[in-house]
């Protein structure tokens, strides 16, 4: 007898919730909004400024869910602040120059990056009349290297072209919260959505709203809207399950992240792409994020040294050793701006970084592990700035790392903190010396760069009505890139919504849709959520993990549909949580079937996707440059691609100020080149 089929007995603690699965609440608005995080406050708040109505729904507390939820230190792609040199275009070239050398996608979030670089700024301005401190504005950072003076900003690792400003983000959430309040947005928190209703209750045809039920009270919910905007974040937990390690999931990502957005897009027959991309990140295997010494990301670019106290050198774009540290944050000659992350990068995008060759030195001899965090050795501000400007309103650092630290007598102005080393052989690209990381087929999804809906000009999917922002867009994002094309998507969004007709919701949907989703609730025994999910991790560790090929995936198919039709008949739920699981579980299987689907039809390897089939071995070669995408159909998946500069092509413009400026309002000239592309 397994745990879930013990009989419940006295000593068991009651449900505290009311439950009524029978209960059906419908609810009517302009705008629907799936994914109360970082891109659906800034969507639902600025829809609502459009006049519509505008409902959230999230699957947890919008106060403070999503993967901004626990906080933001940096603000990415602001070029047009004042103090910034860098153009909007100049930002988009130089994105895309550092994607070609590393393993997230080449490809990328061309249209959005775009738009982010246009709109970070005034995001950011929009963050700071909610009450986020985005400036210095207690003047503790006067003279330093990142500061300028006239504004105030202060900026994080290039501090020449200047484009990402540091924030002051740790309750960012609480702020998006207080306005959407202010606006009258209403907000469903604790329902989780199941379902999208379309037109006529056909696969491909308009989106019309949702369906979804409580988590607490099981209550079935009908949402019918004359918009919907999709935004919820990636898929987690696919390759790995375990309950103990789920707080340590990952560096920004909300443990409610389960690719229930990818599901629900795909079965209503939206077209996805770059579902293939893969990026083996560390999952729960890491260290808590932030929370260990190192030279990257939060903690760029920290002095590290070794076990008996020997700086380990920096270098610059050309290999010249960095001697003080205020160089580290430079520009190389003919830069016009760099990336800050671990080495290979293209030359022209290549920042400073430690030497290159530090996994070798090791092996030598010449650097003795373990490292560490050198921040007493910073000049002061460098060191304020890191350890309580940067790590403290980064996301899970204030609760997780900044305030039980500093509680247990962590002092930075005395300290230095062990960083986590990898054997020499291990460090790498994929695997960082920093992090700490389990085995390759263990893996999680990337954060940004990878598969996701495919959208127009107007962050409209193919699927009419439907629209998209942050982590849910093909390319995937940063905070930024969230904040920025969630508020221009609620615009787009709240325009059509404003000129557009309520359609009748097709009850033959609904009622399959209740019935597929109550179904566990009717059994009493059989498979808990728990075995269910673990199985459907194992298929994705045995049959799309790091290597994959033609006949490994395709088992990998058979053995999920099997899942589905088997064990998934059997699963049972005793408790609205559990049904909650039990759906994440049903909604991940579907994203595992979207990324083999896609595995199988891309055929090469790819390192701008870090994708490796060893059926065809060529490296990106340059017929295979295009996005592979999958779409859902009555009788199966169609399988077709696109080019990956088709923002650029018929019917839009050929640059992306052009096409930026032609959709930034839905005018007349606008609506008419979106219905030619929809035909």
């Amino acid at each position: 007898m397994s745990i879930y089929e013990a009989p419940l007995n006295e000593n068991t603690p009651p449900w505290p919730y009311t439950v009524d699965y029978d209960k059906v609440n419908e609810v009517t608005t302009d705008v629907l909004i799936v994914g109360g995080g970082t891109a659906g406050c800034h969507a639902a708040i600025n829809a609502r400024k459009k006049g519509a109505k505008v409902l959230v729904i999230d699957k947890a507390n919008v106060l403070t869910s999503g993967c901004g939820g626990s906080g933001v230190d940096h603000w990415h792609n602001a070029c047009t602040n004042p103090a910034s040199g860098i153009s909007p275009e100049d930002q988009v070239d130089e994105f895309q120059n550092c994607r070609k050398g590393i393993a997230t996608s080449e490809y990328g979030s061309r249209a959005s990056h775009y738009i982010t670089a246009r709109e970070s700024w005034d995001a950011l301005q929009d963050v700071e009349e909610w009450g986020i401190d985005i400036r210095d504005v207690n003047d503790e950072f006067v003279g330093a290297d990142f500061r300028d003076e006239e504004t105030k900003l202060m900026f994080a690792y290039d501090y020449d072209s200047r484009t990402v400003v540091r924030v002051q983000g740790a309750y960012i959430k609480k702020a998006m919260h207080d306005e959407m309040r202010r606006l009258d947005v209403q907000i469903q928190n604790r329902v989780m959505i199941t379902s999208l209703l379309t037109a006529g209750g056909k696969i491909g045809g308009r989106v019309i709203g949702a369906t979804g039920f409580h988590i607490r009270t099981g209550e079935f919910y009908i949402f019918k809207a004359k918009s919907t905007i999709v935004c919820t974040g990636p898929s987690t937990r696919l390759w790995v399950f375990s309950t103990e390690l789920v707080g340590a999931n990952s560096i920004h990502d909300d443990p409610n992240d389960v690719g229930d957005g990818n599901a629900i897009c795909y079965n209503a027959g939206a077209e996805f792409g770059q579902m293939e991309a893969g990026g083996r990140t560390v999952g729960g295997f890491r260290y808590f994020g932030y929370g260990t010494g190192n030279a990257h990301n939060t903690w760029f670019a920290c002095t590290i040294v070794d076990s008996n106290g020997k700086e380990v050198p920096w270098v610059d774009r050309d290999g010249k050793e960095i001697k003080n540290v205020a160089d580290r944050y430079r520009l190389a000659k003919g830069q016009k701006m760099f990336y800050h992350g671990p080495p290979p990068h293209p030359y022209e995008t290549q920042g400073p970084t430690l030497i290159h060759d530090l996994a070798e030195r090791i092996e030598s001899g010449e650097f003795v592990l373990p490292f560490y965090a050198d921040l007493p050795g910073m000049p002061e501000l460098e060191r304020k700035a890191i350890f309580g400007l940067m790590v403290g309103n980064e996301g899970k650092t204030r609760h997780g790392v900044y305030e039980p630290y500093t509680d247990g007598g962590y002092d930075p102005n005395k300290h230095m903190m062990q960083a986590n080393v990898l054997p020499p052989e291990e460090a790498g690209i994929h695997k960082p010396w920093w992090n700490g990381q389990g085995p390759p087929q263990w893996r999680e999804t990337a954060f940004g760069g990878g598969g996701g809906l495919v959208y127009d000009w107007d962050c409209r999917s193919t699927l009419e009505g439907l629209y998209t922002a942050g982590n849910q867009m093909l390319g995937g994002g940063n905070h930024s890139q969230s904040a920025s094309t969630g508020r221009y998507a609620g615009r787009k969004a709240a325009d059509y919504a404003l000129s557009a007709d309520q359609v009748e919701v097709d009850k033959s949907q609904l009622s399959e849709e209740r019935e597929r989703v109550y179904a566990p609730v009717k059994r009493s025994a059989g498979i808990g959520w728990k075995e269910f999910q673990a199985g459907l991790c194992r298929v994705m560790q045995d049959y799309c993990a790091t290597y994959k090929a033609e006949e490994t995936l395709k088992i990998g198919l058979e053995w999920l549909e099997s899942i589905k039709e088997s064990e998934g008949q059997q699963v049972f739920a005793r408790n609205p949580h559990e049904l909650a699981r039990i759906m994440e579980a049903f909604s991940r299987l579907t994203v595992g079937q979207m990324i083999m689907e896609a595995s199988r039809a891309r055929k090469a390897s790819s390192r701008a996707c870090d994708f490796e089939r060893v059926d065809y071995p060529e490296v990106d070669p340059p017929d295979w440059d295009k996005y592979v995408i999958i779409k859902r159909e009555e009788d199966g998946v169609s399988i077709s691609d696109k080019p990956c500069d088709y923002w650029l092509q018929e019917p839009y413009a050929s640059n992306y100020a052009e096409n930026y400026d032609a959709h930034n309002g839905l005018d007349e000239k606008t609506t008419r080149v979106i219905g030619e592309a929809a035909e």
